[in-house]
């Protein structure tokens, strides 16, 4: 063992690029570093990646942040991943080529399959097993896509010539060799059966997927594999999808414990122990994570497509902002929105409409309509979707939300305080900003160091976790009920513009 100073690794790769981050003894984060990645947009409604270049990137923050922290390779007592989750990647097990990009969770073109399944019948029997709706947004309707496009590819995967992962298999395999995933990620391909924890034959049939392709499904805290750098080797113990990472970084380790993330799009999870809870009110019912040794707990989700990527669309697209961080000073340099609203369905809608047909709309346009108008909406339309899963989680589980306290929230939107005041508002409970910022990557820190003890337990986690600042609710019931009133109107509007198009 190194007498140089441990720390453990976070792998954290997303949508948009890849960070890798030291975390010392305390959960503080000591080095980190980031790189972009290329987005591809081949089709309308299709967004793939390079998984190469996934995979490049992700050596070379490794390798920076190590040199920001003047610490050698040896400094690693472990390596933790978190990534993005329903991101699917065929590669060929002999060369570790990908034989397509790939295809991002925010990808529809499999959306007339995922009709077709529910015209016959699939949905109920489907969600029974999974915890998930049909919807394109999952991994099987991808992995299924892509083998369908050669004859050949299917007769490969069955032989295991054809490996398939979501992106932590896909990191993981190039790491250490090892075709595995964990609890969290499997839950999220509509592959795996809840009750069981293990791949479910009656799915794998119904989307023809062989199981030699598939990796072997572990706990989030355990052994998978180790990454070995000339004569020396670092465990890679803990592996989460991001948002179950970013639960568990939030210390959410008690049932009842919400978090939400907000990023490219918004993730609201609660805790709700070691049994899964079927939502009738269009959440998803997945796995929170599993410790070696331990029962698997889970959680209810509400997934928001775009909400992070909205603020980029008003920056990149029509380049009406010249970065995020304005959003804050110009949201809060008008009283309210002008009457505008934006509902940003770019990929469709998720929770709990789930309409992947939906689109984008700004409605209440004026000629007094300025770029502060619009930026506020959009910040506004962040939070307003996120009380959409609030009202739908309160409902399924006959609890509300601050049952258990304040919303944590997370991801780099939070550092908005327009938007974090605003969420408290509409949600009418505090809203808790965590010091941490980065806790998708301490959420995959704290899963690998458990699997080698470099901290004891989850109440030693707990204990590290350390608040930066409370928004306390200011806006009057009658408001708030007004405006989210508003709200549902400008949804409802969207929705019945995609019934009538669908229509013609």
């Amino acid at each position: 063992m190194s007498t140089e100073k441990q720390y453990i690794g976070a792998l954290d790769q997303g949508t948009t690029g890849t960070r890798f981050i030291l975390f010392d003894k305390a959960g503080s984060p000591v080095a980190s570093a980031y790189k972009e990645h290329a987005q591809s947009y081949p089709q309308p409604g299709w967004v793939e990646h390079d998984p190469m270049e996934i995979w490049r990137n992700a050596c070379s923050v490794l390798e920076e942040a190590l040199e920001t922290a003047e610490a050698s390779f040896q400094s690693l007592a472990a390596i933790g991943i978190t990534n993005q989750r329903e991101t699917t990647v065929l590669w060929q097990a002999a060369t570790g080529n990908p034989i397509y990009p790939a295809i991002v969770w925010q990808d529809r073109r499999t959306s007339n399959r995922c009709q077709q399944l529910r015209r016959e019948g699939r949905s109920d029997w489907i969600q029974e097993k999974t915890g998930l709706p049909i919807d394109p947004y999952f991994s099987a309707t991808k992995a299924e896509w892509i083998l369908n496009q050669r004859t050949e590819l299917r007769a490969d995967a069955e032989r295991g010539d054809i490996l398939f992962g979501t992106v932590d298999t896909w990191l993981i395999w190039n790491l250490t060799g090892k075709h595995v995933t964990d609890v969290t990620n499997a839950s999220r391909t509509l592959l795996m059966n809840l009750s069981t924890l293990d791949w479910d034959e009656e799915l794998l049939d119904l989307f023809r997927i062989p199981r030699a392709m598939l990796p072997s499904i572990q706990p989030s805290s355990g052994d998978f594999g180790a990454f070995r750098k000339e004569s020396q080797a670092v465990p890679v113990t803990g592996n989460l999808g991001d948002q179950q990472a970013a639960l568990f970084g939030q210390a959410g380790f008690r049932p009842g414990a919400t978090k939400n993330t907000y990023g490219t799009g918004s993730f609201l999870l609660k805790n709700t122990g070691d049994r899964p809870i079927q939502s009738k009110n269009g959440l998803l019912t997945t796995v929170a994570y599993a410790i070696e040794e331990e029962p698997a707990q889970y959680a209810l989700e509400g997934s928001v497509f775009i909400t992070g990527a909205a603020v980029q669309w008003l920056r990149d697209e029509l380049q009406i902002i010249a970065s995020a961080a304005v959003t804050e000073s110009m949201a809060s340099s008008v009283e309210d929105t002008g009457g505008v609203f934006f509902v940003p369905a770019f990929a469709g809608l998720g929770a709990p409409y789930w309409n992947p047909n939906a689109r984008g709309a700004i409605l209440g346009l004026t000629r007094g309509t300025s770029r502060s108008h619009l930026a506020r909406a959009t910040l506004e339309s962040i939070a307003f979707q996120s009380r959409d899963v609030v009202e739908a989680m309160a409902a399924d589980t006959e609890r509300e939300v601050d049952s258990a306290g304040p919303l944590r929230v997370d991801g780099g939107a939070v550092q908005n305080n327009f938007l974090c005041q605003f969420q408290s508002d509409i949600l009418g409970i505090p809203v808790i900003r965590p010091t941490v910022g980065e806790t998708t990557a301490l959420g995959a820190a704290f899963a690998a160091g458990l699997a080698v003890e470099f901290w004891k337990d989850t109440a030693e986690l707990e204990t590290l976790w350390q608040e930066d600042r409370l928004f306390e609710p200011q806006m009057s019931e009658d408001e708030r009920e007004h405006r989210y009133e508003d709200w549902k109107r400008a949804v409802r509007a969207v929705l019945s513009w995609t019934e009538d198009k669908q229509g013609q």
